[in-house]
């Protein structure tokens, strides 16, 4: 068994939890309001402006050349995607200035916070876990989403959707690369730590579904 299909394993019951969030299956199978979209969009920048520094600061704490190669490659590809949630945003008819210039909610904060945290006290290694799942997700969940909500939004073209529907192809791209990557890690102790991190990220990526939903019912019940 290869290292990657460890991690697949080993975290499966996480990522079930993960797809079974209301607000998951709900957005797939019939989508959502404009301003649902708009507040999973406010969330994703808030921390997707942070994964070229995550990636940086894994890179200045490695000595393992390999991966120091490897996260250099996914900044390449990382740098700038923030801008265009923000642009997905303002075509919308959302205040990207506001989301630009505002906070992320606790469950994003807490996200951004704990990666920083792991990567310097743990090990840079953790980042993995990171991209392992909001990478894995991205192309479970990004093109299904799209097409779902521009056939309810009537919407034409990508005007909207370019941060999912570039994310749904391009990570296709990138979990073949991460595979590549780990597969070449046999130390049980790096091992572990990655499938320790995923399992922590499915939780915390999660939070953020959980209370986008949760603010959805509030707003229905109001």
């Amino acid at each position: 068994m290869t290292f990657y299909d460890r991690l697949t394993r080993e975290t499966a019951a996480e990522r079930d939890q993960f797809l079974a969030i209301p607000l998951v299956q709900r957005a797939l199978s019939s989508g959502g309001p404009k301003s649902l979209y708009i507040a999973f969009l406010t969330q994703a920048y808030h921390h997707v402006k942070h994964t070229f520094p995550l990636l940086a600061l894994a890179a200045s704490r490695t000595t393992d050349e390999r991966y120091q190669d490897a996260l250099v490659e996914y900044m390449e590809e990382e740098r700038g995607h923030e801008k265009w949630i923000l642009d997905d945003i303002r075509a919308m008819g959302g205040d990207a200035d506001a989301v630009r210039n505002g906070r992320p909610d606790p469950a994003c904060r807490l996200m951004v916070a704990f990666t920083y945290h792991a990567i310097e006290h743990v090990s840079p290694y953790a980042m993995l876990g990171s991209v392992h799942v909001l990478e894995g997700m991205s192309v479970f969940l990004a093109d299904r989403l799209a097409d779902t909500l521009k056939r309810l939004f009537g919407a034409d073209g990508e005007t909207g959707f370019s941060y999912l529907t570039s994310h749904g192809s391009l990570d296709q791209e990138h979990v073949a690369f991460f595979r590549k990557l780990v597969d070449g890690f046999d130390d049980p102790v790096v091992q572990d730590i990655v499938i320790d991190h995923a399992k922590m990220f499915y939780r915390l990526y999660g939070d953020i579904f959980r209370d986008l939903g949760a603010g959805l019912e509030l707003s229905h019940a109001a």
